[in-house]
């Protein structure tokens, strides 16, 4: 949950946070007085160069490849609706609401610094849709992730004119007139420019950014968590995670990494009965243990990386042409989304390497050869029950379905708009793929604490306090080893306690706060 109730959108840029704030968990927006007045004092320039019978691009032109013509003032209003109209030509599977939220969000957020050139009431009518809960129908394909997330944002704009299909606070899908009629939105009228700013921007892929983000950070520290269990579960050593073998290589990921697993698993009886043979007999946990937290570290570096990028990308005014502070109305290239495509693409990749280290850990729980004394598959009579035979085979799927999705959407371009748009970011794809990683990291994760968990109940000896208080949360929910039940229902139940956050908030309520 987020403790943003509301949201202040103004000339400077909005933080992550916020932005999650206000597509998850709906808090209100409210438009800085300083933005309506920039707004307002930007639109008069364009207002002027409407009336100039100079060509001047997205204000008197035709766009793209049909920028050469001219288009008469009476021709106007018509020309910005027919531009939305056209663009929202999304097709395939609705969008999340969490993502179209952001992605609205986002380019009111633009509106607002004045270097579109809209009216003020263009954004107040997006803040209104907002704050009513009205989320349009957006479809997974149409944006090349250059030009902005042109199809998305279509959507976006035309239920702002009441055309097209919405949501009210995810109810049933209904025309945009009558649910602006409903909330008391009067529908936009488009002038000159306004259509062209709607759409023009990387607001999609951003929000998509951003709520990566804020998923992979708690999954980082579920992923210490499930590396905890795990080394309690196979009886393992500590010794690795010492703080001053992490000084040895000073990344600072690894470091938070390890710290994590030390104070999770500090004080395991299970582990100090286990100690003396493990010297003898054991010497070294397997890579996917005793290497997690250069693993798992190195995600968090990544994202430290990537949330550099978004900051930057929050900070900026996303439109083609622009209203530069000068008055210029000049074109760029901003509106490109390679900056954003290749942070969410190295977000996929570790994603995936994050998943396979937790798979492998699961699958050595499995193996009496392995496993250090357990039953085969952890199953309660093995040969009669299969135990968590097949949860394994749930992660394998995951993880090779990650790993596919670890190929690089940015690394393609496909020619659009007549060769005019001719190198293309793909980065909505990228955003698409990388909810989808999110997500099955997610269960990844789970599945392995569910695993871990079956196997330190198998244990003689108390386990640690943080341990403890992950299998507590758990089994609230779980019940502890058996014979074979339906496994489905449990794996759902602990894919809820991880996206929840309640396995993280359990154990940092027992050791404190992790990092």
């Amino acid at each position: 949950m987020t403790s943003v109730q509301k949201v202040s959108v103004g000339i400077g840029p909005l933080s992550i946070e916020e932005v999650v704030a206000v597509a998850r968990y709906g808090a209100e927006v409210v438009i800085d007085a300083d933005a309506v007045e920039e707004i307002g004092r930007t639109r008069t320039r364009i207002e002027e160069l409407a009336a100039d019978p100079t060509p001047v691009y997205g204000v008197s032109t035709g766009f793209g490849a049909l920028a050469t013509r001219h288009i008469p003032e009476d021709r106007r209003e018509q020309l910005q609706v027919s531009l939305v109209r056209s663009h929202a030509a999304g097709s395939g599977p609705e969008v999340e609401e969490e993502v179209v939220r952001a992605m609205m969000l986002l380019r009111l957020s633009t509106l607002c610094t004045g270097r579109t050139g809209v009216r003020p009431v263009v954004a107040e009518t997006y803040a209104a849709a907002l704050n009513a809960g009205i989320t349009p129908v957006v479809r997974e394909y149409g944006s090349l992730g250059c030009s902005g997330d042109l199809a998305p944002l279509a959507h976006c704009a035309l239920a702002l004119l009441g055309e097209g299909e919405v949501r009210v606070r995810g109810g049933e899908a209904i025309e945009a007139s009558e649910a602006l009629a409903a909330a008391g939105i009067e529908p936009l009228r488009l002038r000159e420019k306004e259509g062209l700013a709607l759409i023009n921007g990387t607001d999609g892929m951003l929000g998509m950014l951003c709520l990566a983000i804020t998923d992979l950070r708690e999954a980082a520290k579920v992923s210490d968590i499930a590396t905890a269990m795990a080394v309690e579960g196979l009886a393992g050593t500590l010794a690795v995670f010492d703080e001053d073998l992490q000084e040895l290589r000073p990344h600072p990921g690894q470091a938070d990494a390890a710290y994590n697993i030390r104070t999770v698993a500090a004080g395991s009886q299970i582990l100090e009965s286990a100690h003396e043979e493990f010297k003898s007999t054991r010497v070294q946990d397997a890579y996917s243990v005793r290497c997690s937290p250069q693993v798992a570290g190195g995600l968090r570096d990544t994202l430290e990386h990537v949330t550099t990028v978004a900051e930057r990308e929050l900070a900026s005014a996303i439109d083609n042409p622009v209203v530069a502070k000068d008055g210029r109305v000049s074109s760029n290239g901003n509106f490109h989304g390679a900056p954003v495509a290749y942070a969410l693409d190295f977000l996929a990749i570790v994603v995936a390497d994050l998943a396979s280290i937790s798979e492998r850990r699961s699958d050595r729980f499995l193996d009496p050869a392995r496993n250090r004394g357990l039953n085969a598959f952890l199953a309660s009579d093995p040969g009669v029950d299969s135990g968590h035979m097949i949860a394994q085979y749930t992660q394998a799927g995951i993880v090779s379905e990650l790993k596919r999705n670890a190929a690089p959407a940015s690394a393609d371009s496909i020619p659009s708009s007549a060769m005019q748009e001719d190198h293309v970011s793909m980065g909505w794809a990228a955003g698409r793929k990388l909810r989808r990683s999110v997500d099955g990291l997610q269960r990844v994760l789970a599945i392995e604490m569910l695993t871990a968990a079956r196997a330190i109940d198998m244990r003689t000896g108390a386990p640690a306090s943080g341990t403890a208080a992950a299998l507590g949360a758990l089994r609230q929910r779980v019940d502890g080893p058996a014979t074979d039940r339906f496994l489905a229902p449990e794996i759902a139940s602990s894919v809820e306690l991880v996206k929840g956050g309640d396995i993280v908030a359990a154990v940092e309520a027992a050791v404190g706060e992790l990092r």
